[in-house]
């Protein structure tokens, strides 16, 4: 009651995992030097394989928006036509980046919520075969909902265009054959589910990408890729790294091993489905249903209610953070993560803090009962793997 600790519940910047955080401490290393020569391709070399590709990898130090540009700047050329699929703030930003660059973009729109069907992208594709990209999100943050990127690259694959995903926060909550399933740009964030703080970005290339970029004219310098793989093979970075980041980032890919990918996935998975079922036994309802996501899942204010209440009463009597929503939809949804340093705990303690809040503002709840939804979805999995 009189001691709160702040807990980070929202779906970036996520919590830390505690030996990354002890790692930075160790910054003191030039990049120019030795230790980090041996360092680096360590770190390359684990990303890869926590990617789970054969496709090169190559480390950014920015936001994920950083390496979102990367994708477009190093294998386009000013009036390539694109297809862009566009369902919230965050595929709003792919077709802010196609602007900039002065791509040829096939807007493909969803509403929020909603996700762009497969099929769109199908006859976008027989209707512009001259296009040489689609982009799209593999979890749309912004609404809780996640594309069939299975489908969608099936699709692609068939074609000459590129297909560039959006993973920054489908990377560790859901499946992604990126090799199998052909995805030929996949892009990845920092503050996600690889438990470590915002400034650095990751991004696989394929043999496919690396061919246009061969051809690609847009302008860059420090977003260059090639010139990154270049000294990436070397050992090194092409610019100042993120030192502090790069330590923190060997920690959390060593723990991500530890457990394995596969279970990192499934952990998120099984907290997105708990919270699903915990919002229905509290009658409230997803803003997403159709095709929820496994990094955050957006849940409607009840009726009458503005959200910001809701992410208030968490902050102020509990020390929670969790987030609203963006946009046209501040006011309207709360969200919840569950990608990356997340425990059952943490959701017990979260879903007990909902019940107390919309008890606080006059809703009806039965205490316990949204807390218990959420203990039968965890009783269920142990027993899975105990059976």
């Amino acid at each position: 009651m009189h001691i709160k600790k702040q807990r980070l519940l929202t779906p970036g910047p996520t919590p830390l995992l505690p030996r990354a955080l002890h790692a930075m401490m160790a910054s003191d290393i030039h990049h120019r030097t030795q230790d980090f020569i041996k360092l680096y391709p360590v770190v390359l070399r684990d990303l890869k394989e926590v990617y789970g590709t054969q496709n090169d990898v190559l480390i950014l130090v920015s936001s994920g928006t950083g390496a979102l540009e990367a994708s477009v700047s190093n294998f386009f050329s000013e009036g390539d036509k694109v297809v862009v699929c566009s369902a919230g703030k965050f595929g709003e930003r792919w077709v802010e980046l196609a602007k900039a660059f002065r791509l040829n973009a096939v807007v493909l729109t969803a509403d929020y919520g909603d996700v762009v069907a497969p099929q769109r992208v199908e006859q976008a594709l027989q209707e512009n075969p001259d296009a040489k990209g689609v982009f799209f999100q593999a979890s749309e943050t912004s609404t809780g909902a996640a594309h069939d990127v299975r489908a969608i690259a099936e699709i692609v694959k068939k074609t000459g265009a590129l297909c560039i995903v959006d993973a920054i926060t489908g990377l560790g909550t859901m499946p992604l054959d990126i090799d199998g399933w052909g995805l030929d740009i996949v892009v990845g964030g920092s503050q996600k589910a690889f438990m470590i703080p915002p400034g650095l970005a990751f991004v696989s290339v394929s043999a496919k990408a690396w061919e246009m970029n061969a051809a690609a004219k847009l302008p860059r310098l420090y977003f260059d890729l090639k010139k990154e793989k270049k000294m990436a093979d070397k050992g090194e970075s092409a610019w100042t790294p993120n030192v502090s980041h790069i330590l923190a980032l060997a920690e959390a890919l060593k723990y991500i091993k530890e457990i394995g990918m596969d279970n990192l996935v499934q952990n998120a998975m099984l907290l997105a489905r708990a919270t699903r079922e915990a919002a229905a036994a509290l009658g409230l309802e997803l803003f997403a249903p159709g095709s929820p996501s496994s990094s955050v899942t957006a849940i409607k204010a009840p009726a009458g209610m503005d959200s910001g209440e809701i992410v208030k009463g968490f902050r102020n009597q509990f020390g929670s953070i969790i987030a609203n929503g963006q946009g046209t939809m501040k006011g309207q949804i709360f969200r919840i993560a569950h990608l990356g340093y997340f425990d059952f705990p943490d959701l017990f303690a979260m879903v007990a803090e909902l019940e107390l809040i919309l008890h606080s503002k006059g809703i009806p709840v039965e205490f316990g009962k949204g807390v218990a939804a959420v203990q039968r979805v965890y009783a269920e999995a142990v027993a899975g793997r105990q059976s």
